[in-house]
């Protein structure tokens, strides 16, 4: 891919000085371009960021966002800042595009990408897949929404490389050119509606990661999720479906607890369900997707089978944290939806202490209600949405407010039972109380760890 303007001398307003905005002003920067960096945060809240671009030299702005953005040839976004604001409606009226660090990064890379999306799953699903092409002694960078910006490593990548890259609906969202070797669609559940539109609009953002593909590209999808399956059967892409309900005649699927990779007119069996070490239905679709994804690439089949029968999953992930008096643990911070509490929730035969709240993005509840009302003992209540989600359970469970997460997680002492899971599943965003999902999970853990 190359950029679609010469970045040589050309004028960039970077909005959003976290960690991928940082990057991309790196990056661009080193490429010759002129970069101007803008970011409402307080000056005072942003000592990192300020230490950061005044090493590099690049100009910024703290505290509120002046007219110099506009004084650009082109904006770079941060997932952090919503596209419906004033500021970036105001650019597209001017004629001025809009790129997210994702498009921008992909401009100077060499490598193949494996980019992998979906509301539930993605990082999980990224962090496997990126150990199968490591565990094959392929030069492999995990970065995107991850946590680590592809901006970083992008210029370090070659062509015997391979980046693989978890990518949200924000940073889709502003993509031109972006186009992945293998695309992955793990699935498409109802989140973030409190920055999209509606839940088509949110949709639509998801499919994009298709949307630059050919004939020679890879699209991996799931087959038993209706809308995707319906978007996915018309691409002109190399499509690899995924099920755990269906035999299909390409992809892969589960059957009868083992798990078939076609190729050609073959179904080969790569793996017993049972022998994957990530436990629950969620994670055998995250694993089955993973196979096709290193799969598509050349990993070999006994390399793929070998990481899902080590791989231990990831921080945050419904991650055991400890057993105190019998009763186990768990961080499952990266739960900032429905769809993955549902899942959660169904990971557990034991009764539930459920911590769950935070920065309310819009969420219908009503899928957890007769799972909450068969598995729940309590619920422990926290942040924006406590007061919501009190008004949506309590007829369900027994409801407790709390001020903190150490209140949370006193309160969930007191609760629970020999044999019970405190589970921290909040469904919700974190950024009420927290700078992300894990800070978030280290709190809990941190404060289960003192009990």
């Amino acid at each position: 891919m190359s950029a679609p303007v010469k970045i040589e001398s050309v004028r960039v307003s970077v909005l959003g000085a976290a960690r991928s905005g940082i990057a991309v002003a790196r990056l661009l920067q080193s490429q010759g371009a002129a970069v101007f960096v803008s970011d409402r945060k307080p000056r005072e809240e942003a000592a990192e960021q300020v230490q950061a671009l005044e090493k590099l030299g690049v100009p910024f702005e703290f505290g509120a966002h002046s007219d110099r953005v506009f004084d650009a040839d082109f904006i770079v976004i941060s997932p952090g800042v919503p596209s419906n604001t004033n500021l970036v409606q105001h650019a597209l009226k001017v004629g001025l595009n809009i790129y997210s660090e994702i498009e921008v990064a992909s401009w100077f890379c060499r490598a193949p990408i494996v980019a992998i999306t979906g509301s539930n799953g993605k990082t999980t699903t990224t962090s496997l897949t990126g150990r199968m092409f490591e565990k094959a002694g392929r030069k492999t960078v995990v970065v995107g929404n991850i946590g680590i910006p592809i901006s970083d490593y992008v210029l370090d990548a070659g062509e015997d490389s391979v980046v693989v890259a978890e990518v949200s609906s924000f940073q889709l969202d502003h993509i031109s050119t972006f186009k992945p070797k293998t695309a992955v669609l793990l699935n498409i559940t109802p989140d973030h509606l409190d920055r999209y539109e509606n839940y088509q609009a949110y949709m639509n953002a998801k499919f994009k990661v298709f949307m630059n593909q050919s004939a020679d590209d890879f699209s991996i999808y799931n087959h038993d999720d209706g809308p995707v399956r319906l978007h996915c059967d018309g691409l002109s892409s190399t499509r690899l479906p995924f099920s755990v309900k269906d035999k299909l005649p390409q992809g892969a699927f589960a059957e009868d607890g083992k798990v078939y990779l076609v190729e050609g007119a073959k179904r080969v069996l790569l793996i017993d369900s049972t022998e994957i070490r990530i436990r629950g239905v969620h994670n055998l679709y995250n694993s089955i997707a993973s196979a096709l994804a290193a799969r598509s690439l050349g990993v070999p089949l006994e390399v793929i089978a070998d990481t899902l029968c080590e791989f231990p999953g990831v921080e945050h992930r419904l991650e055991p944290v400890r057993e105190l008096d019998e009763v186990k643990y768990v961080n499952d911070s990266k739960a900032t939806n429905v769809d993955a509490v549902w899942y959660a929730l169904g990971s557990f035969d034991s009764p539930i202490v459920l911590i769950a709240g935070g920065k309310d993005k819009g969420n219908d509840y009503s899928p957890l209600f007769e799972l909450v009302k068969k598995k729940v003992r309590a619920m422990i209540l926290i942040g924006q949405a406590a007061a919501k989600m009190q008004k949506e359970f309590s007829d369900k469970t027994k409801c407790i407010m709390a001020t903190s997460m150490e209140d949370a997680v006193l309160k969930a002492r007191r609760e629970a039972m020999r044999g019970d899971v405190v589970l921290l599943s909040p469904a919700c965003a974190s950024f009420d109380m927290f700078q992300d999902y894990e800070h978030r999970g280290r709190e809990f853990k941190r404060l289960v760890g003192e009990l």
